[in-house]
């Protein structure tokens, strides 16, 4: 029956994939890439448009599967799986949310997963769109130019593009999160001795106000000389 629905919207063209990319980020079980492949095979030329109208469907569907799981996750997830994984996966994904979703936006696996997810451990809905942008990305021009530039010939070397993707992304990822949390670290520093900085300087400036009001004499009032001569 998915193999029905998928030549079904097939024979749409870029709609078709338009559609397929959409759902794929909410509900739909077979990534989109399995219809990028075919359309692309037909006219090599267009596989670069195919690729563009894949990315924004793709986008379009990444909200509408985070309201899902924002509003329904929680009940998907323990429905489905053990409380002991679902707990588990909470915490990986609190910690570490921006590499799961950077690495399986261009996994073959179906885009909604994450997207749901991130819905229901209230993850912030403009890091999922940003990360997806990217991911997404990567993973439907990538397809999109070996067919482009190498025609129906680039059908073998699709088979490998994930795997050769993830041996790349992954260091990738690693080295984003590294420096980022580097770059975190180094703010945190620079504000702490800024604020100690601050902290220090009405300090001794207090100080130094009181020790000389203590060695200045106060000024004489207009009447006062009069006194003394009295």
């Amino acid at each position: 029956m998915i193999r029905q629905f998928i030549d079904f919207l097939m024979s749409f063209g870029p709609w078709g994939l338009f559609v397929h990319a959409m759902i794929d980020a909410i509900i739909f079980p077979v990534p989109a890439l399995f219809l990028q492949i075919p359309l692309s095979l037909l006219n090599p030329s267009s596989a670069l448009w195919l690729a563009t109208v894949g990315f924004i469907g793709c986008l379009l569907g990444t909200p509408v599967g985070y309201w899902i799981g924002k509003t329904l996750g929680d009940k998907v997830l323990y429905k489905w799986l053990k409380k002991s994984w679902v707990d588990s996966a909470t915490g990986m994904f609190q910690k570490n949310g921006e590499a799961a979703i950077l690495i399986g936006s261009f996994t073959p696996i179906p885009f909604k997963v994450f997207t749901i997810l991130s819905g229901a451990l209230h993850f912030p809905l403009w890091r999922l769109m940003l990360y997806a942008a990217v991911g997404r990305a990567a993973k439907f021009y990538v397809v999109g130019a070996l067919f482009y530039f190498y025609g129906q010939a680039a059908e073998h070397m699709v088979g490998d593009v994930s795997k050769y993707m993830l041996l790349i992304g992954v260091p990738l990822v690693a080295l984003f999160l590294f420096l980022r949390a580097r770059s975190r670290k180094k703010r945190a520093a620079k504000e702490a001795e800024a604020a100690e900085t601050a902290e220090s300087i009405p300090a001794s400036t207090g100080e130094s106000a009181m020790e000389q009001a203590k060695t200045t004499p106060l000024p004489l009032s207009k009447d006062e000389p009069f006194r003394q001569e009295a």
